[in-house]
């Protein structure tokens, strides 16, 4: 049985975009917006949303390209710049003021710009294994399989998938859930069978070729004035234990959580984890 409610939002140029709303009628507490990585979608969150929604009204976004939002007819406009808009409109349509961004990955520079360009749309942060400094190794990784996975035929080919991609960056991950996970990577088609759950254009929009990415401190800055968890995940190739050092160095209400057996991202499916977040939350509200 769904135990969100779908909601549908229409961006600025009028793409129809797509979240999941975990309610808590009645709840005082922050809200919390879930933002996804790259290639991810809304249902990376569901163990964790509805762990909070116990608690907390959260939303998880789709953004454009990705999960059940509208696939953009410009690959030009899967850009942070875009998205951040993107969320930022669907803050203020949901009147999300002060809320608590979970960004993952790419979710977490959509954070950081978040709290940027619009400070009043943050109240709190969780990035799960990002930072000011991203490795190239690790968006080398990424770049080789961005728009390069092929759809599986069935729903076990792409539990098995799944695992043979990420079982050595993932050894902590029980091998029974990888059919969990496969099931938030890939989307469901008309007849049931497994879909590419984003639009395969995003890799033009993404590549380490143009050299590393820019340092993002000044945006990270951004985030001192609000309390801010960081996870990283203990084989991460994407976060350095060097960058996370120094983000609680220049962060001052900063706490530092490494996910033990799991590389980027964290999936935020164990109970640890999420127990963590939860505290954190309540601390914050």
């Amino acid at each position: 049985m769904q135990s969100w409610t779908d909601v549908n939002f229409s961006a600025r140029d009028g793409l129809r975009l797509y979240a999941r709303l975990y309610p808590c009628s009645g709840s005082q507490r922050r809200p919390v917006l879930c933002l996804a990585g790259l290639t991810r979608n809304s249902a990376d969150f569901h163990d964790l949303a509805t762990a909070l929604a116990g608690e907390r009204t959260v939303y998880a976004l789709d953004s454009r390209g990705r999960g059940k939002s509208e696939h953009d007819p410009d690959w030009k406009n899967y850009s942070l710049l875009v998205e951040v808009n993107d969320a930022l409109d669907f803050s203020a349509a949901r009147g999300l003021h002060s809320a608590a961004i979970v960004g993952t990955s790419r979710g977490g520079l959509i954070a950081m710009l978040m709290s940027v360009l619009r400070p009043g749309s943050l109240g709190a942060a969780v990035l799960n294994d990002i930072g000011p400094v991203i490795q190239r190794d690790g968006l080398a990784r990424i770049a080789g399989y961005v728009g390069r996975v092929p759809t599986p035929r069935t729903w076990n080919e792409a539990a098995s998938l799944v695992q043979e991609m990420s079982h050595r960056h993932f050894p902590g991950v029980p091998s029974t859930q990888w059919a969990e996970v496969a099931r938030a990577w890939f989307t469901e088609d008309k007849r049931g069978n497994p879909a590419l759950g984003y639009d395969p254009a995003i890799a033009k929009s993404f590549s380490p070729m143009d050299g590393p990415m820019p340092e993002l401190w000044p945006q990270f800055a951004s985030l001192t004035r609000v309390p801010a968890l960081a996870l990283r995940g203990e084989l991460s190739d994407i976060l350095s234990a060097q960058t996370l050092d120094e983000m609680r160095t220049r962060h001052p209400r900063l706490t530092a959580l490494t996910v033990a057996g799991q590389g980027h991202a964290p999936l935020l499916k164990d109970a640890p984890t999420i127990k963590a977040i939860a505290e954190f939350l309540a601390a914050t509200d």
